[in-house]
This record gives C-alpha cells, sequence and structure tokens, in this order.
C-alpha cells in the first residue's frame, strides 16, 4: 500500500522557475530518487510516491514550503491504494493509489478546492476531505511568516518556542503568536486524526 499526491503550483507563471525548483526538489529528494519516487514535469506539475502514513503531514510540508514565497501556492491530490505496474519512473507507474491521485487532482480546478484525498472508502473519503475544505479556510490564507512557522514546526518537531525564537531572532511570545495565526494546533490535530482514519482503513 502506497500513497501518491499529484500537483501543480498554482501562480507559477508569475514566477522565474529557479524562485521555486530547489525548495521542492529538496524537500521530494527526502523520499527517495527522481525519476522512480518523485517527479516534475511539463514545468510545474509533480508527482510523488510516499508511504501511506507520511503522505497527508508531506502534502501540508509542501504547502507550507511553497507558501513562504509569497504569492505561490499548491494544489494537491492525493490517492491512496496499490501499485500494480511499476513503471520506470514514477509517471510512467499505475494501480489504484496512481489512479485516484489523478482522478482527485483533475477535480480540484473545478471543486475550486487545492487539497483533497482518495483512500477508496467513500466514508472516509468525505470526512477526511470535508476536514481539509476547513482546514484550507485558514491554510490557503497563511502569510509567507505563518508559513515559515509551519515549516519550522515540521522540520524541527522537538525544538521549543525558545529554540525557534533563537533561530529566527526574535521574541518567544512572537512565535508563539505565530503558532497560534498559523493554527498550528489544528494542524497536528488533523494529522493525528489522519492516523486514527488509516488504522481503520487498514483493520
Amino acid at each position: 500500500m502506497i500513497a501518491i499526491i499529484t500537483g501543480d503550483i498554482i501562480n507559477s507563471e508569475n514566477y522565474a522557475v529557479s524562485e521555486w525548483i530547489d525548495i521542492l526538489k529538496n524537500y521530494l529528494s527526502k523520499y527517495g530518487e527522481s525519476p522512480k519516487d518523485w517527479d516534475i514535469y511539463r514545468g510545474d506539475e509533480f508527482q510523488l510516491k510516499i508511504p501511506q502514513k507520511e503522505v497527508l503531514s508531506a502534502a501540508i510540508h509542501i504547502k507550507a514550503l511553497l507558501k513562504t514565497i509569497k504569492g505561490l501556492d499548491v494544489r494537491m491530490g492525493i490517492g491512496l491504494g496499490t501499485e500494480t505496474f511499476k513503471g520506470a519512473g514514477v509517471s510512467e507507474s499505475n494501480g489504484p493509489a496512481y489512479r485516484r491521485s489523478g482522478r482527485t487532482f483533475e477535480s480540484l480546478k473545478e471543486d475550486k478546492l487545492n487539497l483533497t484525498i482518495a483512500t477508496g472508502n467513500e466514508f472516509y473519503d468525505d470526512t477526511l476531505n470535508l476536514m481539509l475544505k476547513l482546514a484550507l479556510d485558514f491554510m490557503n490564507d497563511w502569510s509567507t511568516v505563518s508559513a515559515e512557522i509551519v515549516v519550522m514546526a515540521f522540520e524541527h518537531p522537538k525544538a521549543s518556542q525558545s529554540d525557534l525564537a533563537k533561530q529566527l531572532g526574535i521574541q518567544q511570545s512572537a512565535v508563539s503568536q505565530r503558532q497560534k495565526r498559523a493554527r498550528l494546533d489544528l494542524v497536528f490535530e488533523l494529522l493525528e486524526y489522519y492516523d486514527k482514519i488509516l488504522k481503520n482503513i487498514h483493520q
């Protein structure tokens, strides 16, 4: 069982590729090699094969990374399932996880959403996608500063507020304010809930 993220960069046409491509490549390469495990194609589209347990936090992490650049955002369709054909690269491979990811990605523009998931279980899809819709209400509005604090929370999960304050050269109270504004507590509650759902799907 795997997960596939199919995504594209929103507003990429207004930016030089060099402004965002290294940020995305560096992140994707944590999950393996291109084009076997991830690929960037057609200019601003990408695909990533990733363990199911990590896929939602990876998608939110990618969103936060790209939103550290003012005006950029990302659309992503997540598909869970199996891989029935392994091509030379991730974009040539196939299986339910790929098809679900592709279908959810294709419906994003129409639905005016930029993050949805298809698990293969209709009840859990409805629940998770409603929660994602509610979470996008604040995640889409992350400022570059909010996005930066989210990235730091993902990349330094054990760091205290005072550690982060030192790194950013700001007061601890400012870190606390930024975390509140980014609704970081809700992001982590959503990820905990996703973990629970995943256990139920695989029972």
